[in-house]
């Protein structure tokens, strides 16, 4: 079932045409709330304004091949902390310290709206694993929850190397299509975490 409203719905198919103003009303519906989503994580203006706009830089430039299973408004929130998360890791900063160590606090200062969007991005992806195969959920909880490493997990369930890191692909290849946004197994971790 999607989570699409209709007027997103028309706005994402003016997009796979094409068309520009779709690109400003979509920005003008949504920009506020990611620049909120962005800004209570970096605590920078300048950065959060940088990782909008590089959010509907992708956006335009994916238009063709964008398919938004959940709602818009999840999708862009989705990858807008995606960016952050990538901001940080790629300017090498302490991401435990910088983002992971506070980031429940953080969340909790989002406003009431970013909240939820974070607590249904969660349900989300809780959701998309629980439908997972049953050894490929097993293999993927050890890893996730346990910390287990692949090879741990091989020797624990009594598996081959290589059909953990199959089942760990499997789980993070159903993530990216049910989120249609292309995130790292390290980010899914991150945000189970930091649930």
């Amino acid at each position: 079932m999607s989570g699409l409203s209709h007027n997103d719905e028309y706005l994402i198919q003016l997009l796979h045409e094409g068309d520009e103003q779709a690109l400003s009303l979509i920005y003008k519906k949504y920009w506020e709330v990611m620049y909120v989503a962005a800004y209570n994580l970096v605590k920078n203006k300048e950065i959060s304004e940088d990782i909008v706009q590089d959010v509907f830089v992708n956006l335009w430039n994916k238009r063709d091949k964008l398919l938004v299973k959940t709602s818009l408004k999840s999708y862009l929130y989705t990858s807008t902390i995606y960016k952050v998360y990538d901001f940080f890791r790629k300017n090498n900063k302490m991401i435990e310290v910088e983002l992971v160590t506070n980031f429940n606090e953080k969340i909790q200062a989002l406003t009431p709206e970013t909240q939820l969007m974070h607590k249904e991005l969660i349900q989300h992806v809780e959701s998309v694993i629980d439908e997972l195969p049953e050894k490929c959920k097993e293999v993927f909880r050890l890893s996730r929850e346990e910390g287990l490493s692949n090879k741990a997990i091989a020797a624990q369930l009594n598996i081959s190397l290589r059909t953990v890191e199959g089942h760990i692909s499997k789980a993070l290849r159903f993530l990216r299509m049910s989120l249609s946004v292309s995130l790292s197994i390290d980010f899914i971790f991150f945000l189970l975490k930091n649930k």
